[in-house]
Formats: structure tokens, C-alpha cells, sequence
């Protein structure tokens, strides 16, 4: 079966890009919700669910696009855009990234239930990946793909790959320049008052849960912020957490 779609007045083979960044943010939003649910509360049964579906679906995608799920919806969601075709065969070894990506989560996560720094390294790379893809329709794996292949990449998002480099230009106007160093200095002075004020306390949790009708369960702590979960502990984050959940 070959990859991609045959379009009639393109060299390769070709798959329509803005599927592609819609499939890529479906993915993304769910893997975000899955690895903070993970990394704020210590439940890791979401990100292993994610991972299987990711894995499914990323191994249909490198099969034929048109199967994948995210490819099928992203492809509906998009349907009155006019597509633009790019070449299939450097998604196609974006996309095996990517399931080998999955291969190893399934390994580590899914089957033998390791919680360590190897996962935040993997997460986060494919959470790289997705959102460049999805944001930018930057594909940082088919940026890989000349270094493995002879034949250079073809058909790029934003002809990047027919646009010489020195001919694309900077982008960025000197007064655009000066307002975005401002931007961060606003940001930065902003973070420093934040902090100096304190975290957000000096009220009575209970009572005001008491006062919305929420009576608290029996037992249960009045405050399980402070409880590090194993996987913090595990990968030495401990303070980290406590400063985070305002526990220091």
C-alpha cells in the first residue's frame, strides 16, 4: 500500500498539512491534561491510558494516514480549507519518532510501572513535538530526515525546504525587537511582585467549603497539598513540590 496520496501535478507523494496540525493539537490537548494530571496530583492512570491511545493511532498513522483517528477528525475538522500538500515521506519518519517515542512509554510506564526522570524526558519531548506541530506547523522530526536520507525532503510546510535560508529573512523588525525585550522585562518585574506578595492563604479552608454546603469527607486531611506523592520523591522534586503546593 503506498504512504500518502498521489495529487496530480506534485512531484511526490503528498499529505494534506492542515490535517496533519489538526490531528497533532487533538493529540496535544488530551497529553498536556494526562501529564499534569500526573505531574500535580501523583495519578498516572490517565497518562498511561494516553499513551496506549497515542500508540494505536501513531501506528496506523505511519501505516496509512487516511486510518488514523486524529487524522480522520483533524481531516473533518478542516474540510472547507483548501489543503496544502506536503511531501508524505519525511511525516512518515516524523511519525515513526514518534512511535518509537510511544514504544518506550508503553515500556516504562504502561507494562512495568516506572515512574522516573525517563518519563519527564520522553513526555516532554513529544509534548515538543506536538505543539511545534500544532502551533508553529513546524515538523522539528521531518527536520531529521536529510540527515538519514539521500534523497533531500520535498513539498515542506511553508516551502521551506524549496526557499533558500539566506532568502527567507529575519522577520523580526528592530521596534518589534525592542517591544518584546520590554514585554519580558514587564513579565519579569510582574513574576518578582507576585512572588513577594505570598501565596494565596489566611483563610479557613474548611469553613469556607463548610459555607458552599461541601461538608469534607470524614477522615480525610484538611490539606493534601503537602502530601508528596512517590514519583516526586522518586525523581527528587520533593522541595519542589512543597514550594509549588505553597508547603515550604
Amino acid at each position: 500500500m503506498a504512504f500518502g496520496e498521489r495529487i496530480e501535478g506534485y512531484p511526490v507523494r503528498v499529505v494534506n498539512e492542515r490535517a496533519v496540525r489538526a490531528a497533532a493539537g487533538l493529540l496535544f490537548f488530551p497529553a498536556v491534561v494526562s501529564f499534569m494530571h500526573s505531574f500535580l496530583l501523583g495519578n498516572f492512570q490517565h497518562t498511561r491510558l494516553f499513551i496506549i491511545v497515542f500508540l494505536v493511532d501513531m501506528t496506523l498513522r505511519v501505516i496509512q494516514p487516511r486510518w488514523s483517528p486524529s487524522m480522520i477528525v483533524g481531516g473533518w475538522i478542516v474540510r472547507h480549507q483548501n489543503p496544502e500538500w506536503v511531501g508524505a515521506a519525511q511525516k512518515r519518519f516524523a511519525w515513526g519518532l514518534g512511535l518509537l517515542l510511544g514504544v518506550a512509554m508503553l515500556y516504562l510506564m504502561v507494562l512495568n510501572r516506572y515512574m522516573g526522570p525517563a518519563n519527564m524526558l520522553i513526555c516532554g519531548a513529544c509534548l515538543a513535538l506536538m505543539f511545534f506541530e500544532t502551533a508553529f506547523g513546524i515538523c522539528l522530526g521531518c527536520k531529521l530526515y536529510n540527515l538519514f536520507h539521500k534523497e533531500k525532503a520535498q513539498l515542506c510546510p511553508g516551502s521551506v525546504c524549496e526557499v533558500p535560508a539566506h532568502a527567507r529573512g529575519w522577520g523580526i523588525a528592530l521596534p518589534q525587537a525592542v517591544l518584546l525585550l520590554a514585554f519580558v522585562g514587564v513579565v519579569a518585574a510582574t513574576k518578582d511582585w507576585v512572588d513577594r506578595t505570598g501565596p494565596l492563604q489566611g483563610f479557613d479552608e474548611m469553613a469556607a467549603l463548610e459555607e458552599m454546603g461541601i461538608k469534607p469527607t470524614p477522615g480525610a486531611p484538611a490539606d493534601s497539598r503537602c502530601e508528596v506523592p512517590a514519583f516526586a520523591k522518586a525523581i527528587g522534586h520533593e522541595e519542589i513540590w512543597k514550594r509549588h503546593n505553597g508547603c515550604s
